[in-house]
């Protein structure tokens, strides 16, 4: 997971500086095209044994909905500092208990409700209302962070029957040509210097989402859930150095709120969890 969180910063402060030149509909592609390439010595090794699946549907709804996802979440980059897109980024987790209610009708208790409404206090704390503060990429970010939620389901529930290659080879396989149909209304050839800033945006993409995949493969995510929060040290650090961005002390501070309130609720799930699983399978006795 920190290997996830280091690389997916460098992700997108490289995405930050392209898009100068860059449209985002087509930075999406090269990210998806490039990351595929990623996964083609994976495969080669292992065979395509990996592409056997019976959840094709599940894949493909997923792959449509990350692109949407990452167009939108690479056009807030453009837009707002990188800390804070990175900080409102860690509402996923709060949108995807939000959206569990929703869709799958999943019972929250009093403390993962509480937890919900902290992490909005958090969002506030960044965005504070009423202080003319609030951007169009701030909007894009939240935008992408519930498109993100519903990603994270999907994940969970592959997960738990798919490898990991086999997540991310259907991500990069199916999201390539779907991501290649909008860029070609604004397609611009790339420069040298251009193509190889993509083609790290993409290694470090499709890597970053093989190391998230294995990582909640590996443990549970209130395991894996803590150490997300090294994604806003990462992207602050590269920030100042590259940009001279620094993050106000809000931005540190909502983060903090949010993140604390999405690792309470991973923790909450994983408990429930264990006790779902406690009723099915009974304790041995001797």
């Amino acid at each position: 997971m920190l290997g996830a969180t280091l690389l997916a910063a460098v992700m997108n402060s490289v995405a930050r500086h392209v898009m100068e030149t860059v449209e985002p509909v087509q930075l999406v592609f090269f990210r998806n095209l490039f990351a595929f390439f990623f996964i083609i010595p994976m495969l080669w090794r292992v065979g395509l044994g990996p592409l056997k699946t019976e959840r094709f549907g599940m894949h493909l709804g997923r792959a449509g909905l990350n692109v949407v996802n990452m167009m939108v979440w690479f056009t807030a980059i453009s837009l707002a500092p990188l800390a804070e897109v990175t900080a409102l980024g860690f509402s996923a987790p709060i949108f995807a208990t939000i959206l569990s209610v929703v869709f799958f009708r999943e019972v929250v208790g009093l403390r993962r409700w509480s937890a919900i409404i902290v992490g909005f206090i958090g969002t506030m704390v960044i965005l504070q209302p009423g202080f003319d503060t609030v951007t169009v990429g701030h909007g894009l970010t939240l935008t992408a962070a519930v498109m993100w939620a519903g990603v994270l389901l999907i994940i969970k529930s592959l997960s738990r029957t798919e490898s990991s290659i086999t997540i991310v080879a259907y991500m990069s396989i199916l999201m390539t040509p779907m991501s290649l149909i909008p860029a070609l209304f604004v397609w611009v050839w790339p420069t040298w210097t251009e193509l190889a800033w993509l083609a790290l945006i993409g290694v470090c993409g499709g890597a970053a989402q093989y190391l998230l995949a294995q990582a909640f493969h590996e443990a549970d995510i209130s395991v894996v859930m803590p150490f997300d929060f090294a994604k806003l040290v990462w992207i602050a650090l590269i920030a100042y150095i590259a940009f001279a961005e620094v993050p106000t002390w809000t931005t540190w501070l909502g983060g903090a709120i949010i993140f604390a309130s999405g690792v309470y609720i991973a923790r909450r799930e994983a408990i429930k969890n264990r006790e779902r699983r406690a009723k099915i399978i009974p304790p041995a006795t001797t």
